[in-house]
């Protein structure tokens, strides 16, 4: 009864929206309580997010895609809005996400680097990229999310309980390499900003050649973030002449301070692996979700090389005597 019921108020917000008599089908779902639905007729589509509450909120997706689109980049338009009911028309920008076209071949220099060109944006736009009441992603919020490392990992590594003394040990290390972080203005964050949420739109011009995917939770935080998310992506293998000409092509479009942000980058990095790290394991043992740890030894590999920098020394130490390299194999071949 309840799928009835959503299929109802669904069909009645299609209607009310002027799409009565298009064609639908099912295109996905997301991690999400959300569901996409491609509507179909002569020489036009659109896209349906079925959003229901109390799950989910379509509010922030809305005015995140009218800034987005403010800025000049490629999020999709909103034609009709459903508040109450968790429903959203949207613009269809087609199947076209990076994953697919790398699959098949395409020009991974060209789609990096028009994805990096919209990172550039966000930061040469500075504070008028950020909406009020964003919220920061940042202090104790990045220590909270890494926390899934010494919570999931660890413990599954080591095979015993995680001592509270451990668990702390390790908040602190994280504050300490928040102190020493280089301080640089905040931009705008879109949080997963990976080959899975971009668009290839070849038929657009400039930055608006890469379309916007799931930016719902946004908020505002250190630049380097997002490009870690693009160029050290937990599923995917970026090669190496493609993640050092992103770093300068960023670099030199928005002028920051290469020491400055090469430290941000390493800190950035080391946090977003760490999480991602705890969080394949708790997809494993709490979700009974298994596929992703074969992805772990791509983001140890990214979690070392980020440890490496003089910035991480105090996580680094932590690391190497509770998790030295013979617990760093969950998920290797």
């Amino acid at each position: 009864m309840q799928d009835s019921d959503r299929d109802r108020k669904r069909a009645d917000f299609i209607r009310c929206a002027g799409w009565g008599d298009a064609g639908e089908r099912l295109l996905a779902g997301d991690a999400s309580f959300r569901k996409y639905y491609r509507l179909t007729r002569p020489r036009a589509s659109a896209v349906v997010m079925d959003a229901p509450p109390p799950q989910e909120d379509v509010r922030p997706f809305v005015r995140l895609a009218r800034h987005l689109l403010s800025l000049g980049l490629s999020a999709p338009e909103v034609h009709a809005v459903d508040e109450a009911n968790g429903f959203l028309l949207l613009e269809d920008l087609g199947d076209d996400t990076y994953a697919r076209v790398l699959a098949a071949g395409g020009d991974e220099n060209e789609l990096y680097a028009r994805a990096t060109d919209v990172l550039v944006v966000l930061q040469r736009t500075g504070g008028k990229a950020l909406l009020p009441d964003l919220g920061a992603y940042a202090g104790e919020a990045l220590i909270d999310a890494a926390m899934l490392l010494p919570e999931w990992y660890l413990p599954a590594a080591t095979q015993r309980p995680v001592r509270p003394e451990e668990i702390a040990a390790y908040r602190d290390r994280w504050q300490a390499c928040l102190r020493a972080l280089p301080r640089q203005p905040d931009t705008l964050l879109l949080r997963d900003y990976h080959q899975d949420n971009l668009l290839w739109l070849p038929a657009r011009a400039g930055v608006r050649i890469c379309g916007l995917l799931d930016f719902q939770d946004a908020q505002q935080g250190h630049p380097a973030y997002d490009l870690v998310s693009l160029i050290e992506d937990a599923r995917r293998d970026v090669a190496g002449p493609v993640h050092d000409d992103c770093l300068d092509r960023y670099l030199g479009e928005t002028g920051l301070d290469r020491k400055d942000f090469a430290a941000g980058f390493a800190v950035m990095a080391a946090q977003r692996h760490a999480r991602i790290i705890g969080l394949f394991v708790r997809l494993l043992e709490r979700d009974g979700k298994p596929d992703y740890l074969r992805h772990l030894p791509r983001v140890w590999r990214m979690f070392e090389q980020a440890l490496r920098h003089d910035a991480m020394q105090p996580l680094r130490d932590w690391v190497d005597q509770l998790l030295p390299p013979p617990l760093r194999r969950i998920g290797a071949a």
